[in-house]
């Protein structure tokens, strides 16, 4: 009769845990555009719970066939890196230079401390998301820019007037929304127009 130990389930139950402690780190994360109702800033956790929402609200934009509870689990991951390469600013050419070998990084370190079956789900799906290559990280990429337009233009440009973000800046990421999903790529276009007419954005 083989012996049963419970070393090993309780090393994994231990990792877990560390996982679920440092994770807790993202929500002092904070990022650039305000909440919808201005009155402060939003920090990243609260960014990953609301792009993994349109997740499912917009499903129905996802090209045909897209694994949906894929995107939402990516989103939920996608922004653990910046428990420590922090929120890098998208209109910030000197960061976003510096962006990916600082990702990299925290990826190889945070993904790590999970058992090893777990880290490299998760890191699969964070490596997923950047590499941009299929319809579910293309959505959710998509996803990922749609709110901070969405954010702004509903705080009368939120940050654009701050850092003189321009419609063309704005435009970049536009593309990325097409990319992901014709039909939001559609309204955001119509968006970066209407916050033009309103002054909210120069052009």
């Amino acid at each position: 009769m083989s012996r049963v130990t419970t070393v090993p389930e309780k090393d994994r139950l231990n990792a877990q845990i560390t996982f679920a402690v440092e994770i807790d780190k993202l929500k002092r994360i904070i990022r650039r555009n305000l909440l919808m109702d201005g009155s402060r800033r939003e920090n990243d956790a609260e960014h990953s719970w609301y792009v993994a929402m349109l997740a499912m609200i917009f499903a129905e934009h996802a090209p045909p066939g897209t694994d949906i509870q894929r995107v939402v689990a990516m989103l939920m991951v996608h922004d653990l890196v910046e428990i420590d390469a922090g929120d890098t600013f998208v209109h910030d050419p000197v960061a976003v230079a510096a962006q990916a070998e600082a990702e990299r990084a925290a990826a190889d370190r945070i993904f790590a401390l999970l058992p090893a079956d777990q880290a490299a789900g998760l890191r699969g799906l964070w490596d997923e998301f950047e590499a941009r290559e299929t319809p579910e990280a293309r959505f959710a990429r998509a996803l990922d820019r749609f709110a901070p337009l969405l954010a702004n233009h509903n705080t009368q440009g939120g940050v654009w007037p701050l850092f003189k973000v321009t419609a063309e800046q704005v435009m970049r990421n536009v593309r990325l929304i097409e990319e992901g999903s014709p039909s939001l790529g559609a309204y955001a276009h119509d968006l970066v127009r209407r916050s033009v007419s309103k002054g909210y954005l120069s052009e």
